[in-house]
């Protein structure tokens, strides 16, 4: 599936993307965790796109090891450990059922997405933190985290018209309008009101 040709449309899923590093979609998705835990199993998902040459860190350096923990394809790796500062033990901390780390070459994001994608029952609502999954993915919400710097990340500015919600914190009010509904026979569908 190439982004010209129709997406995979995921009505339950609530997609963070952000222009830049730091930019609160960690901060998002801990909230929207918390405000739905206890009305349906919440699968959350962070995304980690690696393009460029395989074996080496894309931000160029030592970096921090997780472009070269890779060769090829995809690693998603679920989440157990409460007990950190990573943001996947944040999310798992928030209240989410389960929390997945998805690295995984360009080439290969959509099969990685779909793993995970098969470890979510049908009544279960996805967070998903990621910019490139956008190009492949029509989330029932879009939110992108604009941090106001100058420089917006390339897989940012690919996507950044297609956002539903645009926010600059968390604290922003428009937040408190991403709401769902479900009905006994379908998935959560998530919405803004």
């Amino acid at each position: 599936m190439t982004a010209v040709q129709t997406q995979w449309h995921l009505p339950q899923m609530i997609q963070i993307g952000s222009t830049g590093r730091n930019s609160g979609k960690t901060m998002v998705a801990r909230a929207l965790i918390q405000r739905f835990k206890g009305t349906q199993p919440i699968y959350a998902l962070k995304v980690i796109t690696i393009t460029g040459q395989r074996g080496q860190c894309q931000r160029g350096g030592v970096g921090c090891g997780i472009c070269t923990s890779i060769d090829d394809g995809f690693e998603l790796i679920e989440e157990t450990n409460t007990l950190g500062a990573k943001d996947t033990m944040m999310l798992l901390q928030a209240g989410s059922t389960k929390v997945f780390l998805l690295k995984a070459f360009e080439d290969h994001l959509l099969d990685g997405f779909k793993a995970f994608v098969d470890q979510v029952p049908a009544d279960g609502l996805i967070i998903c933190e990621s910019n490139s999954l956008r190009e492949y993915i029509q989330p029932g919400l879009f939110i992108m985290m604009d941090n106001q710097k100058r420089r917006q990340k390339p897989t940012a500015a690919a996507v950044y018209q297609k956002a539903d919600l645009i926010l600059s914190d968390v604290d922003d009010p428009q937040l408190a309008q991403v709401a769902f509904h479900q009905t006994a026979r379908q998935a959560p569908q998530v919405f803004l009101t």
